[in-house]
């Protein structure tokens, strides 16, 4: 198996803090934003919650099959040498998510300003989905979330050619996706009250410092088994 799926989930899951404080106020707001009938039973505030994170999710899955795509070009094309460079950039790329998250390297906001286009374009189209009132508009509602410019999302993306075609950088980007699952999916059970462990300065460098060394670890594989 693919070692990068199983990495990219665990920098989901170890993102948690980067999460909080990016998107953890949307999901704040967004489990506050339904219908009072919907949020008086948590199952229901579950479902909504879940159809939410599965439309972003899937947007994480499209962009990762489009940047997955130049990587079986690669191969396809028998440039073998530049997809072992991109597999090679896919661990750095770990690497600097590790330290950025830590608060060692800056919040990679070069990257995000790549993404404000989109994000100016698809905003207006999820205002129009409030209020959410049914599960059909919280995925499509999720999905215009999911291209929210996200320095840590972008950077992965960078890892997502080395995975060699479409398929497999969309597996990858889902993977990190649902490792995300829990704290966002808990911080709109908690209406957002979790944001403030997000300046936990501990916890921030012990979550760097575990990506930081998934970066690393991955720089001992010699290939992917796609």
């Amino acid at each position: 198996m693919n070692p990068a799926y199983p990495l990219a989930f665990a920098i989901g899951l170890l993102s948690a803090l980067h999460c909080i404080g990016m998107c953890g106020g949307i999901a704040g707001a967004l489990s506050l934003s339904l219908p009072a009938a919907r949020r008086a039973h948590w199952r229901g505030l579950v479902t909504y919650l879940l159809a939410f994170n599965l439309g972003r999710v899937l947007s994480y899955a499209l962009a990762g099959a489009a940047f997955g795509s130049l990587g079986g070009v690669l191969l396809v094309s028998g440039h073998l040498w530049l997809h072992d460079a991109l597999r090679w950039l896919a661990a750095l790329v770990m690497v600097g998510a590790g330290l950025s998250i830590a608060g060692w390297l800056p919040r990679l906001q070069g990257l995000e300003r790549l993404g404000a286009p989109i994000w100016r374009w698809l905003e207006p189209w999820g205002r129009r989905l409030l209020p959410v009132d049914s599960l059909p508009k919280a995925i499509l509602y999720g999905a215009v979330w999911g291209w929210l410019p996200c320095g840590l999302v972008y950077t992965l993306l960078l890892g997502a050619p080395a995975q060699g075609g479409p398929l497999a950088g969309a597996l990858y980007m889902a993977l990190f996706g649902l490792g995300t699952w829990p704290v966002l999916i808990a911080t709109g059970l908690f209406a957002g009250r979790l944001h403030r462990y997000a300046g936990d300065t501990r916890l921030r460098v012990l979550a760097g410092l575990a990506v930081t060394g998934l970066g690393l670890y991955t720089l001992s594989f010699q290939g992917y088994n796609v």
